[in-house]
């Protein structure tokens, strides 16, 4: 199983990204070399949303979709 998901980085800013472990990808992404370049500058980051898909084939179109929306939009699919 395959995951989409949103993190608010410590200057409020999102990053969304997929992978096969969220407890460690945010490990990675909160203290390790392997997180994203973009978000080891802006640590701590939280995880705000995580959608499960059933490949990488769709957690990759559905992580193309969701950097596709607007700030805003990002923000509300958090609250569903």
């Amino acid at each position: 199983m395959w995951f989409v998901y949103i993190l608010e980085c410590a200057d409020q800013s999102l990053y969304t990204g997929i992978t096969t472990d969220l407890q460690r990808r945010l490990d990675e992404h909160n203290g390790s070399k392997l997180g994203a370049r973009y978000t080891r500058s802006r640590r701590p980051v939280s995880l705000l949303h995580h959608e499960s898909c059933a490949d990488r084939s769709s957690a990759t179109q559905r992580e193309l979709q969701i950097k596709r929306l607007s700030r805003q939009q990002k923000i509300q699919l958090t609250l569903k």
